[in-house]
């Protein structure tokens, strides 16, 4: 297999392209983003290119990959600002498309990492959603409706190019040792917030699960559509009661300007979607991915668990990994240079 994966510089493109590397039938690996990769890689070839992949159809054309993996769209509406979110989960994704389905390219697998965010979250909702169903209610904020835009792109394309496999993997809230999210920044404050009257149903799935998951789609040909989340669901207290925080409760009405100075004091960002989920919850079937042959390593329950073992550890020795900054003249001594030996070295 030769693979691109894009958004290297992310957490899940980096670790993805980590895991990748220690798999036999991977000929070669090339990574595109306008950060350096998260963490250090030894087969993989770092491209810097703009956010919208401009550049994309001339690296997939000259590097003859097969498979791609998209792995940066954005889901967190606070890393950034909306004209850029815009440009990278649509234009970007336009792009990718632009250049995976052009005449003779060699891509024939297209992997896109999207977000259970698309489902929304308010009263009107379903127990669970499956995969065929829509939202009940229209897109508020600018990350729903990138997402929406990048899945329809993604649909169309799929209807277009019956001869590829394109899978897409919609995740549900994410918790792990490594990754920061809305919901882990928040269940590490001293006191973690909630609105006054709702415990909402929640779903969650482990860092390892999503690399698991990204990587089983990878190795295996399983087009569609696909929910991604740990079995069962839990309500908000129970989560904080097994994390070991207190809850502090913000109004139900005026809720946004409530969570305000928690944003303008650093302390956590609560945007919109986020504060959805946390009155309404959301919960969806995760049964077709498991009938394509994945298996959870954790359930909702199993993930938050471990989680809090993770908070309870770091507690107590606190971090000790320290911070891989990528330096390009450092990675080529080391994959290059007859100095560095090889094989049992």
């Amino acid at each position: 297999m030769r693979i691109l994966v894009t958004g290297l510089g992310t957490f899940w493109g980096s670790r993805l392209a980590q895991q990748l590397e220690q798999i036999d039938g991977v000929e070669s690996i090339v990574g595109l983003d306008t950060h350096e990769p998260r963490l250090p890689l030894e087969r993989t070839e770092f491209v810097r290119a703009d956010s919208n992949y401009s550049i994309l159809e001339r690296i997939v054309r000259a590097t003859q990959v097969d498979t791609i993996l998209h792995t940066h769209l954005i889901v967190d509406s606070t890393e950034i600002s909306g004209r850029a979110l815009h440009e990278i989960n649509v234009i970007g994704t336009m792009n990718l498309l632009a250049a995976a389905g052009a005449a003779g390219s060699p891509v024939r697998k297209l992997i896109v990492k999207s977000s259970t965010l698309m489902y929304g979250s308010n009263y009107k909702d379903p127990y669970f959603f499956r995969e065929t169903m829509p939202r009940t209610r229209p897109p508020r904020t600018r990350v729903e409706r990138s997402l929406l835009d990048a899945a329809a792109f993604v649909r169309d394309f799929a209807i277009d190019n019956p001869h590829m496999t394109v899978t897409k993997l919609r995740f549900s809230n994410v918790l792990g040792d490594d990754i920061n999210t809305t919901f882990s920044n928040a269940l590490r404050l001293p006191i973690v917030p909630e609105i006054f009257g709702y415990d909402p149903r929640l779903q969650f799935t482990h860092e390892d699960d999503v690399t698991g998951a990204l990587l089983h789609a990878t190795l295996q040909d399983v087009p569609g559509i696909y929910n991604i989340a740990g079995d069962g669901a839990m309500p908000w207290s129970e989560v904080c009661t097994i994390v070991g925080k207190r809850r502090v409760a913000l109004p139900p009405v005026l809720t946004n300007w409530a969570a305000e100075p928690l944003r303008m004091l650093r302390v956590v960002e609560l945007p919109p979607e986020v504060l959805s989920m946390l009155r309404y919850g959301r919960g969806v079937d995760n049964s077709p991915f498991k009938r394509a042959g994945f298996r959870y390593q954790y359930s909702t329950a199993g993930t938050v668990d471990a989680f809090a073992r993770g908070l309870r550890l770091e507690r107590a020795v606190g971090d000790k990994n320290p911070a891989y900054k990528y330096e390009r003249d450092v990675e080529t001594f080391f994959r290059h240079s007859p100095a560095v030996l090889r094989g049992d070295a």
